[in-house]
Formats: C-alpha cells, structure tokens, sequence
C-alpha cells in the first residue's frame, strides 16, 4: 500500500466515524485493481465543505464553491469532495451548477467509467455505479453515458480519452471515438495550458506513438498541432530514412521513447518539424530540407509560446531542435568545436534525441557512439575552460576599444580548445606576438 493509500483511508476512516458516507475514488481505486500503484488518491463523501474542515485539523478549501477541500496529513494532501452533480455547461468547462448529491450521481457526472469506481476500505468493497469493473476486463475506454455530453462538459476530456487508451492499451468504444472526431474542432475551446499538459502526460507515458495515430484518426491533431499533422505524406531520401515519411519517422521517434523528461519528449516530437516548410527536390533529384532545422527551432519557439510554456523550456527544447543536425559531422570536426558542444547546456539531451533519431532511421549509431567517448574523454576536465586573457588585457598592448579585440580573443580561445595555448603566460606571449604582427 502506498504511502498515498494509508493516508486516504485514514480520513474515510475518520470521516465514517463522524456520520458520513465517505470513498476513495477514481484513477487511484482503478489502477489498484489494475494491479498499479497509486501515488495520488482522491476521497469523496457525502460531508461538506464545512464538516470536512471541522473533522480534520489542517486543511485548504481549494474548491469550496465545487465542494472540495484539501485535507494535509504529513507532507501528503488528499484531496476530498462532497457528493455533487453538475448543472449545463456553457464554457466547456465548468458547470453552471453544482448541488450535492448521492455517490450513484457524483459518479455519473465523472468522465470515464473505469476512472468512476469507489473504493470502501473499511469493508474493503468495491463500488460500481457505471460498469467500469466490466470495461476493465473488457479492457475498453468509455464515456460515462451519453458521450457528446459528456465530451460537451469538458472538452480536454477527448485527449484525455486517449491517453488512457494509449496508456492501458485499451481501445476506445465506437460511441466514444465517434463522440470526439464529432467535437475535435471544439478542443479549441480549452486553454493552450491545460492541452500542453495533457500533451505532455500523453509524450512522457506510455505508447506515446499510438496516442499521437489517435489524434490524428481522430482530427484532434489537425486542431491542436496542425504543424505536426502536415508532416505526413511529407517524402524523404530512401537512403537515409527507409522507414518512410517524416510522419512515420516522427512515430518512431516516439515509439522509441521510454517515460522520458518533458524536454527530451517534447523535443523529439518538434525536431523535424522544419522539414515539410522547407522540402524541395535538389539537383540530384532528391528530397532536401535545406536548414530545416534552423526553419525547426523557429517553428518550436513560436508553437510552445502558442503553449504558454515558460521561457526556460522555450529556449531549451527550440536549441535542441536547431542543433539536432549537428551530429553528422562531429568525426570532423576539431577538437575546440567538440568542447563547445560538449559545453552546451542541453548537450545530454541532445545526445539522447540524436541516439533515438538514427535508431529511427538508418540504425547506424558511430556518431553517437564517438560522442558518448568524447564526453568520457573530456569528463575530467572542463569543456569549456575560462578564458586565459580578456579584452582588457588586449587593450593594454594599446590596441583600441572595437570589433578587433573580440576577433583576437576569439582566436585565442580557439588556441586554448585546441590545447596550443594552456597558461596565461603562453597566452601573453601569443598576444604580444599577434599584435606585433598587426
């Protein structure tokens, strides 16, 4: 039993000693029939508001108005709501209404009817209302009722409807799948946060590919990322990619990936995202995507401000698209270049993202193979150490303030990378020389 778990139980516990009806309740009471473990456990009871903070010590009326309060037990919080039914939606959101209600009717108005279970663990019961013990075994995703109201009240709903899919591998029931390709132009209507959200809980959890196929089947990808919908059909060179489109080599990526981090995901979803703007057919008839990656990073910036996603991770994910190209040729390139690379902040996803690319594609993995040494070579030392002089040592030669400062700097740090320069004094004696050349 989870930490989560005890703790829960505990304030049904307390709660069934006051008088009142009280559950656990939803995914934590699903996946610990589904044999997972619950991190997060939700209570509900027929208590309000009111008697819920009077029972419990330490508490946070976070919903007071939907009838839900946080209860603080220790360093966990267990969110508990009473009992309701909603009203009409208006904003595809939130209900006009609320009342309170009977556990039969809170568990109708919930969206799924596997995530609609309660759980008595007093007399260690579980309670149905919706059928969702059968769709278990059946292994099915269905809307509780009808499921273009259900849809209507919550429209963030449909993408969730296919993250369980995708997560549980569980096929969606026809009315259900038929209910969202109904109302995926409406996924508009969410905010940009709560959809990144759900993209990336989708990205970072299991068979991320096939949710992705889902959105697409589904018309929910046209809406929410048309960037990425316009990758199929979008034709690459046989040679470097046998596995087909940009659409399919994107699904790959994904398929490949394994819970990752939000920006390794996010990357790997937009690193190609440049390539059906800029595709053309060169002059050896062949398919090109001439700077499609720096064409990438400038989509990526523009589409996860479309997110409102904050600035940091803006700026991380766009340059890892823009350098995710930059691999082709590091047996190439000297060794000062290697250590600004290695020097990125982002390099070790870069890394990752460009071993998950090629296992996607050509399966050839030298250069990665070449990288992952480089670094163990460089691991002892700094990739990029300080540099030896500064533009205030330049100008003490009597060179004047202006761009010819930075240019000897700059070949001066190219010499220490290249381990031709290593002490400040070598580096004086450089600067008196390259000076006196000028």
């Amino acid at each position: 039993m989870s930490p989560a778990e005890t703790k829960a139980y505990g304030i049904v516990a307390a709660l069934r000693r006051n008088g009142h009806d009280a559950y656990t309740v939803g995914g934590a009471v699903r996946d610990r029939i589904m044999n997972q473990t619950p991190h997060e456990v939700d209570v509900t009871t027929s208590a309000v508001p009111d008697e819920v903070q009077r029972i419990f010590p330490r508490t946070v009326a976070v919903g007071a108005a939907f009838g839900v309060v946080i209860v603080i037990d220790g360093d966990i919080q267990v969110e508990v709501a009473t009992f309701r039914e909603d009203g009409g939606y208006q904003d595809g959101r939130h209900p006009d209404s609320v009342q309170y209600s009977t556990a039969e009717r809170d568990a109708e108005r919930r969206d799924f009817t596997i995530n609609a279970l309660f759980y008595d663990p007093v007399n260690a019961e579980v309670i149905d209302f919706v059928d969702g013990l059968a769709d278990i075994r059946e292994g099915v995703i269905r809307a509780i009722g009808d499921p273009h109201r259900r849809f209507s009240e919550d429209y963030l709903r449909m993408l969730r409807a296919v993250r369980f899919s995708a997560r549980f591998d569980f096929p969606m029931t026809p009315e259900t799948r038929a209910a969202i390709t109904a109302h995926a132009d409406r996924i508009s209507q969410v905010s940009a946060e709560r959809i990144f959200d759900e993209l990336t809980k989708i990205l970072t959890g299991p068979n991320p590919h096939r949710a992705f196929e889902m959105l697409d089947e589904t018309g929910l990808l046209a809406v929410i990322l048309p960037e990425i919908q316009v990758m199929k059909g979008v034709k690459q060179p046989p040679a470097f990619h046998p596995e087909g489109d940009v659409w399919e080599h994107t699904l790959l990526l994904l398929k490949h990936l394994d819970r990752p981090d939000p920006v390794l995901a996010w990357s790997c979803l937009l690193h190609d995202v440049g390539k059906p703007p800029t595709f053309e057919i060169n002059h050896k008839g062949r398919e090109s995507f001439p700077a499609h990656a720096k064409v990438g990073a400038d989509m990526t910036r523009r589409m996860l401000k479309r997110f409102r996603c904050a600035n940091a991770f803006i700026d991380t994910v766009s340059e890892i698209v823009y350098y995710h190209m930059a691999f082709a040729d590091v047996k190439k390139m000297k060794r000062s270049t290697l250590r600004r690379m290695l020097a990125r902040p982002a390099f070790d996803t870069e890394l990752a993202l460009h071993r998950i690319d090629c296992l996607s594609c050509h399966q050839k993995l030298g250069n990665y193979d070449f990288m992952v040494a480089t670094r163990e070579a460089f691991q002892n030392e700094p990739p990029v150490p300080p540099p030896l002089l500064t533009g205030h040592d330049v100008m003490k030669t009597g060179m004047p303030q202006g761009p010819a400062v930075g240019r000897i700097l700059a070949e001066l740090e190219e010499l220490q990378l290249s381990d031709a320069v290593v002490t400040r004094d070598a580096a004086l004696a450089w600067l008196a020389s390259r000076v006196a050349d000028q």
